[in-house]
């Protein structure tokens, strides 16, 4: 029981620490927010395929909010969390009963996407206004749809491969 604990926290910990990385270390500035677009997207999506929809929101949350903390955009540390998490948990729930179901995997990055650029629009408007927020959706979407592309592809390569370790709480029989 303590192996598995361990086992599945160091995972979680290995993939906030890949959304970081991915992140962090790929950004495609925006000069209409001063923030930037990345690829974390897909390690999120990854992350809630492996570790099951609670740890993969954890994972997904810290990971990104980390990146804004290092970054400098503190303004951003506290939205990333939650919007990551909630986009996560999204995700999770809509995979739930069959986690390798690549149709529901696809179902649940989009959902769980849409969500990500509703909020973090309506966190815009109220951090940076109005028209900088809409002129921002476009980026937003593009790193959503990105996300969500380069993730079924290595979804796809990885099937089979993957190592869902969410366990008895959220393995094969379902998310809580």
């Amino acid at each position: 029981m303590a192996d598995k604990r361990t086992k599945t926290l160091v995972m979680t910990a290995l993939m906030a620490a890949l959304v970081f990385i991915a992140t962090y270390l790929v950004k495609i500035p925006n000069p209409a927010t001063g923030g930037y677009s990345h690829m974390g997207d897909c390690m999120i999506f990854l992350a809630v395929v492996m570790l099951g929809r609670k740890n993969g929101a954890f994972a997904a949350a810290l990971g990104g909010a980390l990146s804004d903390l290092l970054a400098g955009a503190a303004v951003w540390i506290a939205p990333t969390l939650v919007i990551k998490y909630i986009m996560a948990f999204i995700m999770g729930t809509v995979i739930k009963g069959n986690p390798d179901s690549r149709k529901l995997q696809l179902t649940g990055a989009a959902v769980g996407g849409a969500f990500q650029i509703i909020a973090y629009t309506l966190v815009k408007v109220v951090l940076i206004g109005s028209a900088p927020a809409i002129a921002s959706i476009p980026n937003v979407t593009i790193q959503t749809l990105v996300g969500v592309t380069v993730f079924m592809v290595l979804s796809g390569i990885l099937s089979g491969r993957i190592v869902n370790l969410a366990g008895t709480a959220e393995g094969k029989g379902g998310a809580k």
